[in-house]
C-alpha cells in the first residue's frame, strides 16, 4: 500500500498516476471481478428472467445506472467527503460522528453506535464470501475449456485459498507492488473482450437510455425485481473505495474509476450482452464465452489473479478493521504482526487469517460453484450500503451543516436505491444469504460484549479506588520505604489510583524511587502526531503522570513513549524499569449490568485476549502482575 497523502495535500503529475494504478490493485479488486458472475445471474442465477433482447437491454441499463448512482455518485462524490482526517470506512465514519452527539440522548447515540457496529460486523461475512466466488469464479473457466477439469474445479479453488491464507503471514510488501499493473491489465483485457463483441451488435448501446430499465420492470414486474439482487453484484466493491480512502486519498481513487475502472466495466458487459443478443446460449458463461478458444487459458490464468487480488484486498480490509475495532475497545487485544518496515497499514493478524480461512473453505465447499454463492453475496454489503446512507445524514446534517431539507432529500433518494437493493437481496437469504447475517450478528455481539463489558469492568474497579491526590496525600503523610529504580503503573484513568499500586504498597511496603502512571488514551482519530503523542505531569515526589494518546489506526508502544519522556522532562531508562499490570478474576453475579450469558462471554474473551505485554511491547521478563477479583 501507500502511504497517504498529508491533510490538505492533493496529489498532481506522476504521482497522482502512480496512486491511482495502485488503487486499481487494491481498491477496485472485487468490484473489477465481478463480470465473471454478474450478468450470468440474471439470466441463470436463483431468479432469473427469460433471456429475451429486451430483457437483455433491461439489465444491461439497470447496470449501468447502477454504476452510475451507486459508485460514481453516491461513493465518490458524497460519501467519500465523510472522511476522518483522511480515513474511511464505517468504524472511522462512527468515530467521525461519535464526539458530536455527545449531547443528544444516551438512547439515541446508542441506537446510532449500534447500527454502525453491524454495519461494520457485516464485514466479516464479506470478508469471507469475496474470496469464495472471485476465486471459485474464475477457475470455473477451466470447465468452459473442457469438461475433464469439472471435478477438479473446487480441488483447485481450495488449494489457491489455501496458498493465499498461508501467505498472509509473509505480508503483501512484494506482492503488493504488482497488484496495480496486474489490475490495469486485467481491465484493459476487460475492454478488449467488450469492444471485440459490441462491434458486431452496436445496438446494445441503447440500453444507457433508462427507458429500457423501466420497461424491464413494467415487463418482468415482481421477477424482474427480483433480478436486483443479480444486478447488484456489479456495484459489491462500492464498500472498498470508502474503507480504503485513508491508504490513497479521494483523487486517485476518482481518476482510477472514471480513467480506467468504469469504462471497462461497461464495455465489457455490454459485450457479454450483444454475445447473448447473438449467441442466447452462452448465458451459463457469457464472460468465458466472450474469450477466442486460443486464448482462454491466459485469460483464466489472468482472471485468477484479478480474483486473488480481490480476495487480497478484503482480507488485508479485515484485518484493518479489528485493528481499529481493538484501539475502539470492541475487540479484545489480539496479536497483530506488522508485515512491512515501512507501511504501517501492512498488518497480520492470525486469529483473523485462520478464521477466515476456515469459514471460506467451507463456503466453497458446501456451496460448490460461484453460481450457488451468489445467491449468498449481495446480502450484507446492500445492508453495508444501507447503513452507510444512514450514517451519511447525520453527517451531513451535524458534520456538514447541511440545510435539513438537503440532507433529507439526498438520504430518501440513497435509502431508496439501497432499500431496493436490500430487498431484492433478502429473497436469497434462504439460499444461503442467512450466512453473512449470522457471521455478523456473532460478530457484533461479540463486539457489543466487549465494549458493554470493559464499561461495567470500569465502574466496577472505579467504586473500590481513591482518588490519585488522595493518595499521594497519605503517602506524603506516612512515607514508605523507596528503592531505587522506576515503576511504571498502568493505568486506565489517569486521576484514579491503580489498584496494582494499592496491593503493592500494602502487600510489600516500599516504593520506587520514581513512579509513573502511564495511560494510554485511543483518539477518534486516525492518527495522532507524534508531537502530539505524550503529556507529562510531575506530581511530586518522584511521582509523574504520562498520558499517550494514539490514533485507532496506530499501535501503542509503551517503550517508545517512555523514551519520548525524556524530552518533556522526564527521564526514564527502560531497561530498569519495573512495569506494574492489573490482571483481573471476573466472576459472574446477579448485579446488575449484562445478562450473565454475556458476562460469561466477557469473562471467557478476557482470558483469551493477548497479553498486555505482547500488545504494549512491553519487556515480559519486567512485567509484575497484580491479581484482582471483580463482581460483574
Amino acid at each position: 500500500m501507500t502511504t497517504p497523502t498529508p491533510a490538505g495535500a492533493q496529489p498532481r503529475g506522476r504521482y497522482l498516476v502512480t496512486l491511482s494504478l495502485t488503487a486499481l490493485g487494491v481498491v477496485y479488486g472485487d468490484i473489477g471481478t465481478s463480470p465473471l458472475y454478474a450478468l450470468r445471474e440474471c439470466f441463470t442465477g436463483s431468479h432469473p428472467v427469460e433471456l429475451t433482447p429486451a430483457n437483455v437491454l433491461g439489465v444491461l441499463s439497470l447496470i449501468f445506472w447502477s454504476l452510475v448512482i451507486v459508485i460514481s455518485l453516491k461513493y465518490l462524490v458524497f460519501v467519500m467527503r465523510a472522511d476522518n482526517r483522511g480515513e474511511g470506512g464505517i468504524m472511522a465514519l462512527l468515530a467521525l460522528i461519535g464526539p458530536r452527539r455527545s449531547g443528544s440522548p444516551s438512547q439515541q447515540r446508542w441506537l446510532l453506535l449500534a447500527v454502525g457496529l453491524f454495519g461494520a460486523a457485516l464485514l466479516y461475512g464479506d470478508s469471507m464470501i469475496t474470496p469464495a466466488i472471485s476465486v471459485l469464479s474464475a477457475v470455473e473457466g477451466l470447465q468452459v475449456a473442457t469438461p475433464v477439469f469439472l471435478p477438479w474445479v473446487v480441488p483447485i479453488t481450495i488449494a489457491i485459498l489455501v496458498a493465499l491464507f498461508v501467505f498472509q503471514q509473509r505480508g503483501t510488501a512484494g506482492v503488493g507492488a504488482v497488484f496495480g499493473p496486474v489490475m490495469l491489465v486485467w481491465f484493459g483485457l476487460l475492454a478488449i473482450l467488450g469492444i471485440a463483441q459490441v462491434v458486431q451488435a452496436p445496438e446494445v448501446l441503447a440500453a444507457v437510455s433508462p427507458t429500457h430499465a423501466v420497461s424491464f420492470f413494467a415487463r418482468n414486474q415482481w421477477t424482474g425485481f427480483l433480478v436486483l439482487g443479480a444486478v447488484f453484484l456489479a456495484v459489491t466493491g462500492g464498500e472498498a473505495l470508502y474503507a480504503d480512502m485513508g491508504h490513497f486519498g479521494r483523487r486517485p481513487i476518482r481518476l482510477a474509476w472514471f480513467a480506467v475502472v468504469i469504462p471497462a466495466l461497461l464495455l465489457n458487459y455490454f459485450g457479454q450482452g450483444a454475445l447473448l443478443l447473438d449467441h442466447p446460449d452462452a448465458a451459463s458463461s457469457p464472460f468465458y464465452r466472450l474469450v477466442p478458444g486460443w486464448a482462454l487459458y491466459p485469460v483464466i490464468m489472468i482472471a485468477t489473479a484479478a480474483a486473488i487480488i480481490a480476495s487480497q484486498a478484503v482480507i488485508s480490509a479485515a484485518f484493518s478493521l479489528t485493528r481499529q475495532a481493538i484501539q475502539l475497545g470492541y475487540v479484545p487485544r489480539l496479536r497483530i504482526e506488522h508485515t512491512s518496515q515501512e507501511e504501517i497499514g501492512q498488518i497480520y493478524v492470525p486469529a483473523v487469517n485462520w478464521a477466515l480461512m476456515v469459514f471460506t473453505i467451507a463456503l466453497v465447499v458446501g456451496f460448490e460453484s460461484s453460481s450457488r454463492l451468489a445467491a449468498a453475496y449481495g446480502v450484507a454489503v446492500s445492508s453495508d450500503m444501507l447503513i452507510t446512507s444512514l450514517l451519511l445524514f447525520v453527517v451531513s446534517r451535524e458534520v456538514w451543516r447541511w440545510p435539513l431539507v438537503a440532507c433529507v432529500l439526498g438520504t430518501v433518494a440513497f435509502v431508496a436505491v439501497d432499500l431496493a437493493f436490500l430487498t431484492a437481496n433478502a429473497a436469497k437469504i434462504p439460499q444461503g444469504g442467512w450466512f453473512p447475517l449470522v457471521i455478523a450478528g456473532g460478530a457484533f455481539t461479540l463486539m457489543s460484549t466487549w465494549k458493554t463489558g470493559r464499561e461495567i469492568l470500569a465502574r466496577r474497579l472505579l467504586e473500590h479506588s481513591v482518588p490519585l491526590e488522595v493518595l499521594l496525600a497519605d503517602i506524603a503523610a506516612d512515607p514508605p520505604q523507596r528503592v531505587p529504580g522506576t515503576a511504571v503503573y498502568m493505568v486506565r484513568t489517569p486521576d484514579i489510583t491503580p489498584p496494582s499500586l494499592v496491593h503493592n504498597l500494602a502487600h510489600n511496603k516500599v516504593l520506587h524511587e520514581k513512579v509513573v502512571f502511564l495511560s494510554i488514551l485511543t483518539e477518534e482519530v486516525p492518527y495522532v502526531p507524534q508531537a502530539e503523542r505524550v503529556q507529562v505531569k510531575a506530581l511530586g515526589k518522584g511521582f509523574y503522570s504520562v498520558v499517550a494518546r494514539y490514533g485507532f489506526m496506530q499501535d501503542p508502544n509503551i517503550p517508545f513513549v517512555l523514551q519520548q519522556c525524556k524530552s518533556h522532562g522526564l527521564d526514564v531508562v527502560v531497561s530498569g524499569t519495573t512495569f506494574f499490570l492489573g490482571r483481573e478474576t471476573l466472576l459472574s453475579t446477579e448485579r446488575p449490568g449484562m445478562a450473565r450469558w454475556r458476562e460469561r462471554l466477557f469473562s471467557l474473551m478476557s482470558r483469551n485476549a493477548a497479553r498486555a505485554t505482547a500488545f504494549f511491547h512491553i519487556p515480559p521478563e519486567q512485567v509484575f502482575e497484580v491479581g484482582v477479583q471483580v463482581e460483574m
